[in-house]
């Protein structure tokens, strides 16, 4: 059997029992549902107290004539400069498996693949979204995503995702687009603020 640490949680030093340990908590800070279709999500005035952002998502694609689906392009503080390195994919679809790295720069982050009307008109994707150390001013900000979808047929797949914003700003605005079309209506995404343990 493994062993647990507890943690001091009182100035008097006393130990906390198991169930008590403080192992940091996620804080939702705000919600969007996308009443018609609209191209972009946006958060803005993010709080900074926190040590990293996470955003959760059910989301469609009204993009037509396209039977694999559509793409997030994301967006840190309106930057649309060729600051963002395009990141990796890791995709599966039950039968195979493939992957591909893109260090070229762009003006957005993208993350794949989000389902539209063409491959099931009431398929939504599932995902989440980490951003880290969003608030860190000495270093660039990396995100990374796991997200996947099934269309009981050929274009359910399950992807893993990262990028890269070359930037040392602190996030403070989060701005979420699709690539080719628009979010559909009933498109939901949350953002949380995920605290550090013991904070």
């Amino acid at each position: 059997m493994g062993s647990l640490s507890l943690k001091t949680k009182s100035k008097s030093n006393n130990l906390t029992a198991p169930g008590d340990v403080d192992l940091g908590a996620m804080i939702p800070i705000a919600t969007s549902t996308v009443s018609s279709a609209t191209a972009t999500v946006t958060f803005s005035s993010i709080p900074q107290n926190y040590e990293h952002l996470q955003i959760r998502f059910l989301s469609q694609s009204n993009r037509v004539s396209a039977l694999s689906g559509d793409y997030f392009s994301i967006r840190f503080n309106s930057d649309s400069g060729s600051n963002y390195h395009l990141g990796h994919q890791l995709n599966g679809n039950g039968a195979s498996a493939t992957a591909w790295s893109n260090g070229n720069s762009g003006t957005s982050a993208l993350i794949e693949r989000i389902t539209n009307y063409e491959s099931m008109a009431n398929a939504f994707t599932a995902g989440i979204t980490d951003i880290l150390d969003y608030t860190n001013t000495n270093k660039y900000k990396t995100m990374r995503s796991l997200l996947g979808y099934d269309t009981n047929s050929a274009y359910g797949q399950v992807n893993l995702a990262s990028a890269l914003w070359m930037s040392t700003a602190a996030i403070s605005s989060i701005s979420i687009s699709m690539v080719s079309a628009q979010h559909t209506q009933y498109s939901t995404f949350a953002l949380y603020g995920i605290k550090k343990a013991g904070a």
